[in-house]
């Protein structure tokens, strides 16, 4: 479960102050709490009832399909969405009553968003002008972003004159660039291509390290929430479906819903035929019996869910405790690996081995191994059993 010091859940937050509360009363508090939002247009519920703690200077990814909140929730922050219930609070203040341009967030959007007639140190120095800072103190913080991001001497430059990852540095450069409390990041790599996207996630977390900021990214992608983040939390329908961090989301999934959409996953449905000492021997619907880590006795015959990563599988059982026969599909060689389909009793399982010998082609037989503290049990209802 998540450690409640860092990114948790909170079904009824005790309150920790009001926007006029004087500075010392934040000293304690998380960076950012939300407390039982809801967020409605009409009569389409958007959010639900969502709670989160998040503590300072952590990365916190929120992580969903499409239409799922994420979004939503990141607006809410910003005040750019209004929430409909609950309070949102920004290092013991409350901030969903104050006006945007009062809550110290720096914003990076999908797209870059610059001014295409301003050059570099224009749209990085824009809101500390707003902000009336001295200019020798605007050169000095623009020179120290331009810094962090890498590109330094660019001044003069439109960016025009940039390349995508270049601009997106400059988004990044003008949201940090006031020293905010807080840092909101909207699917701020999709625009850019695999290889750079995978330059700006290490710059990103990099950047954020340094500053020692709160960051709160919001994606789709599931490969940079893991790689990015402290903290995931997993939405699903305007709704939290797990919090953790990337190895317990990923190894530990709470739900079928996280099991599925975090990665690939195999659910293999089945009953109960015993349990008790910390196992379950289930019957798979393919007919195998497997044996699983129960930490809970139960009812012979329960209908439980089997979920175990392709990567958890070996090929050729050798000494493991589950044993899983079947006929190769189709076969992918991925240098040091491969990915198998593979049909064990009408159920297409998929695992992702790495090679030793041959890699086995369509039709062949092939023998999996597995253990049981390799698989996760959920319950009828698509919960993991605890």
């Amino acid at each position: 479960m998540p450690d409640s010091q860092d990114t948790t859940l909170h079904p009824r937050p005790v309150q920790a102050g009001a926007a006029g509360a004087s500075a010392s009363a934040g000293a304690n508090s998380p960076a950012v709490e939300f407390r039982d939002i809801d967020i409605a247009y009409g009569k389409f519920v958007a959010v639900r009832d969502f709670s989160l703690s998040i503590r300072k200077g952590s990365f916190v990814t929120l992580l969903g399909p499409s239409g799922c909140g994420k979004t939503t929730i990141l607006r809410s922050i910003a005040g750019l969405v209004d929430i409909s219930g609950g309070q949102i609070m920004i290092d013991g203040r409350r901030v969903d009553d104050v006006p945007i341009y009062k809550r110290n967030i720096g914003l990076v959007f999908q797209s870059y968003a610059l001014f295409p007639h301003k050059n570099v140190f224009d749209n990085v120095a824009f809101g500390l002008k707003y902000r009336n800072v001295p200019k020798p103190e605007i050169v000095r913080k623009v020179g120290k972003a331009l810094d962090m991001v890498r590109l330094p001497g660019s001044e003069k430059k439109l960016p025009s004159q940039l390349s995508g990852g270049q601009q997106q540095r400059i988004a990044l450069a003008r949201a940090i660039v006031f020293e905010p409390q807080v840092l909101l990041l909207d699917e701020p790599l999709s625009a850019l291509d695999a290889n750079m996207r995978e330059e700006m996630r290490v710059e990103i977390k990099k950047i954020q390290k340094e500053t020692g900021i709160t960051a709160i990214f919001v994606t789709h992608d599931q490969e940079e929430a893991l790689s990015m983040s402290d903290r995931i939390v997993v939405m699903n329908a305007g709704a939290v479906e797990q919090i953790g961090t990337p190895e317990e989301v990923y190894e530990t999934p709470a739900t079928a819903f996280v099991a599925d959409f975090l990665g690939k996953a195999n659910m293999l449905a089945g009953a109960v035929s015993r349990s008790g000492q910390g196992t379950a021997m289930v019957v798979l619907g393919t007919g195998q019996t497997v044996s699983v880590a129960c930490p809970r006795p139960l009812a012979d015959g329960s209908k439980v869910t089997v979920v175990a990563r392709p990567q958890k599988f070996s090929v050729g059982a050798g000494t493991s405790a589950n044993r899983l026969s079947g006929r190769v599909i189709s076969a992918s060689y991925l240098g040091g690996s491969a990915i198998y389909e593979i049909d064990i009793g009408g159920k297409t399982l998929r695992a992702n081995t790495p090679i030793s010998g041959r890699v086995l082609g369509e039709g062949e037989t092939i023998e999996l191994g597995f253990a049981p503290d390799d698989c996760v049990l959920l319950d009828a209802a698509g919960k993991r059993i605890s």
